[in-house]
């Protein structure tokens, strides 16, 4: 094995997680939550020492993507912005990372979505956060979760990030008539059976190769071959927000590369047009992939980072710097 291809304890290398944090100036920790219908799930908290942890620019409630988690590479978003202000909360979905469920499967995404707004209003009860603006974040599914969390609580955020949201799967990895079909049907009987084709996510994501083999070391991340039923939910899902996309009522910013070949940027632009919100915005960043966050270079992450950062402060001003 080559020297940079030796796996990693974490994204970052070997430094143990806590110093490695500590060095990052924020204060972190890890727990589980009991969901009201019983399943242990794992989350994660990011927050910022440079003010009072008692009083954050704002709260940040996230979502990872399908087959991805919050301990690997996705911590480097709440990173960032817990050492600009911003207390992130975020929880491995039914399935994924170290909560219950088999692996990558999500049977129901109604009921993924009602685990995560009782995990995310739990955290807003805490008197420390009591009164703060909240946002919801969500990252590929965990878009097109946000925007159902919201449809389930149209008041109970004051806006979202929406990064390369799964509001309809490209073309380019959706499975061809008549395999959606056929794959339904079967699902009826064997929805956990991992046999759906579709392109390879990871390299449809991640545009630089150095990344690509951090990413392939994630020892949580799902490697197997999508299952059926969640297949089966997550083309229901995306074909039901995709014709209410005209109820988004919230604030919010979607991001999206114009590159993406695992979800439609086309659809965000159809979001932006449609959303009756009064507060949106849009940015779609030429020739970018999915892995917006982590997949691009460097250079192209900061941008993206940074206006993320400003839309966020834009709507938390008066809060502490």
């Amino acid at each position: 094995m080559k020297e940079q291809e030796k796996p990693h304890t974490h994204y970052w290398g070997e430094t143990p997680e806590e110093e490695y944090l500590n060095l990052q100036g924020i204060q972190a920790s890890k727990s589980f939550y009991t969901s009201p219908r019983g399943l242990k799930l794992f989350t994660r908290s990011w927050l910022p020492l440079s003010t009072s942890s008692s009083n954050p620019r704002g709260l940040i409630c996230m979502v990872h993507g399908y087959g991805n988690d919050i301990s690997w590479t996705f911590q480097a978003t709440p990173i960032f912005l817990a050492q600009n202000g911003f207390a992130c909360f975020a929880i491995d979905i039914e399935g994924h990372g170290q909560s219950q469920g088999i692996r990558a499967f999500v049977p129901n995404v109604d009921l993924v979505v009602k685990d995560c707004l009782s995990f995310f209003n739990f955290v807003k009860q805490e008197t420390r956060f009591r009164g703060l603006p909240s946002f919801l974040f969500g990252e590929s599914m965990g878009g097109a979760i946000c925007l159902l969390i919201h449809f389930a609580d149209p008041k109970g955020f004051d806006g979202a990030v929406l990064v390369a949201p799964m509001c309809k799967i490209s073309e380019t990895v959706s499975p061809k008539w008549p395999i959606p079909q056929v794959l339904s049907f079967v699902a009826r009987f064997l929805p956990t059976l991992p046999i759906v084709p579709t392109g390879d996510l990871l390299a449809n994501s991640v545009k630089v190769d150095e990344k690509k083999i951090i990413a392939v070391m994630n020892p949580m991340r799902y490697k197997g071959k999508p299952r059926l039923g969640t297949v089966v939910e997550l083309l229901r899902v995306t074909d039901y927000l995709s014709k209410r996309l005209n109820e988004v009522s919230l604030p919010f910013l979607v991001v999206h590369g114009s590159a993406d070949y695992v979800t439609d940027p086309n659809v965000s632009r159809a979001l932006y047009e449609e959303a009756k919100s009064e507060d949106k915005t849009i940015k779609i960043y030429e020739g970018m992939m999915h892995s917006l966050l982590f997949g691009e270079t460097d250079e192209n992450i900061e941008v993206v980072r940074n206006d993320i950062l400003k839309w966020l402060n834009d709507r938390c001003k008066g809060r502490a710097e």
